[in-house]
């Protein structure tokens, strides 16, 4: 994403065309072919006049190659969902004039100078939860394993968040693991680690600060290991202390410069190290859409690093940005920004490295714009077929419920429910470890709209 410095009024938020050639010393794999299955979406309460389309069933082509087995994934109970009706959103004004909305705001907002009376809504269609532990163990039987919806949410100071503590609440119960990220605001974070803590169902949790330059990017001025050593220093002193660093990642540098690849190499190393050394879930760099370029990830330090992270992959992670930055196109120039991860993934495989662990931090269209809910569901879908097979991606934050940025919170905020339902009602199957997708990009080329 482009450069961003997020301040607005005391208010913070976040903001191949080289898909490379097969190895040619790799051998050709013997293809096994599996179904990629996604259960059809029932019509949404708010979508009537434009359901979501029912996905079509999709064959993959799935090698049998030798992979770094993956740890057995919780079977979870699941319990039945109740029809959702998310409570009425009351906004509030704050001294300087920004609208925000309960509970996710930060400070003191003043009293509300009206009440606006709440619309009646139909109540919507229940849910038809899939019973996902069921499916995981008849997946297995027949060599497959379980793969749900990846898509989640990055949310920060004020915005509009409404509903997102139901979307939690309602994949927690049901065993769906839900990826969320916050920025400079812990309250979402805790909510979800508590809900983590009883259920026992892996969430993927990561936060950031981003008040002000000083936690973007590294002193490139220094040594990579002083450097490392200040910037870690530097975000311990701001992490909040009623999350748990054993269950929530800490993101410290956001869209750096790629040029520097050999320095960022030994930086992560170095801060690696101290992250290892103090108990904490790190995920680095944060690379903008897009990049870096394929001889970036290569150099001396950078591959040391991934194969560092290959061998801590629940402590160390790769924070990546996927957007297409056209709100009409998701798939553009595919997959150069979005589905850049496979060339990582390519790399790694050339160079004999197990694929490491990567969050996707930042997800969507443009920063200060989300398509309708009808185009974005289509775009969700499509975007959670393609990461569904890699089980090394733990997830994708929708782009965006914080303030700032022309409001965009008050558009995504209206896919909270959609992909909420969506990832109860879905799943797809991947190959069981220690078989592992191939890194086939034009297998997962997105429709036009």
């Amino acid at each position: 994403m482009l450069r961003v410095l997020l301040i607005c009024c005391g208010v913070w938020g976040l903001l191949w065309a080289l898909t490379g050639c097969a190895d040619p010393a790799l051998p050709t794999p013997q293809v096994e072919t599996l179904t990629a299955t996604a259960v059809s979406t029932p019509i949404l309460s708010a979508l009537t006049t434009n359901p979501l389309p029912t996905p079509t069933q999709t064959t993959l082509p799935y090698p049998v190659t030798t992979a770094t087995a993956a740890a057995a994934y919780p079977i979870a109970t699941t319990t039945p969902i109740p029809a959702v009706t998310f409570p009425p959103v009351t906004p509030v004004t704050t001294r300087n004039g920004s609208l925000f909305y309960l509970p996710y705001i930060a400070g003191e907002p003043s009293t509300p100078t009206s009440t606006p009376t709440a619309t009646p809504e139909p109540t919507p269609t229940p849910i038809p939860v899939l019973d996902f532990a069921a499916l995981r163990d008849q997946l297995h039987a027949s060599g497959q394993a379980l793969a749900m919806v990846k898509i989640g949410f990055h949310t920060a100071v004020g915005g509009n968040s409404a509903g997102l503590d139901e979307w939690m609440r309602q994949l927690d119960a049901a065993g769906v693991p839900f990826f969320l990220k916050s920025v400079d605001n812990a309250q979402p974070l805790f909510f979800a680690q508590e809900l983590m803590q009883q259920s026992g169902v892996p969430h993927t949790l990561v936060f950031r600060r981003a008040t002000g330059d000083i936690y973007d990017v590294p002193e490139y001025d220094l040594s990579p290991e002083e450097a490392a050593r200040r910037h870690w220093q530097r975000h311990l002193e701001v992490w909040p202390p009623e999350l748990d660093p054993s269950l929530v990642w800490i993101e410290t540098i956001n869209e750096i410069d790629k040029n520097r690849a050999e320095w960022l190499g030994q930086f992560a190393l170095a801060t690696a190290e101290l992250a290892l050394a103090d108990g904490y879930k790190w995920a680095a760099f944060g690379w903008s859409s897009g990049e870096p370029e394929p001889e970036q990830w290569q150099t001396p330090a950078m591959l040391a690093f991934l194969r560092l992270a290959a061998q801590h992959p629940d402590q160390l992670a790769i924070a990546l940005h996927e957007y297409s930055y056209l709100s009409s196109d998701i798939g553009h120039e595919y997959p150069h920004k979005i589905g850049r991860f496979q060339e990582l993934f390519r790399i790694c495989d050339q160079h004999g490295i197990p694929r490491p662990t990567v969050l996707i931090t930042e997800w969507g269209w443009a920063y200060q714009q989300v398509p309708s809910p009808e185009d974005a569901m289509r775009d969700i879908a499509w975007a959670s077929r393609l990461y569904a097979t890699y089980p090394q991606i733990k997830g994708a934050a929708i782009w965006y419920l914080g303030g700032g940025f022309d409001r965009i919170a008050d558009e995504a905020q209206k896919l909270i429910y959609p992909v909420m339902v969506y990832a109860l009602t879905n799943y797809f199957t991947a190959p069981l470890p220690p078989q592992q997708a191939p890194i086939v990009p034009e297998a997962y080329a997105p429709e036009n709209r």
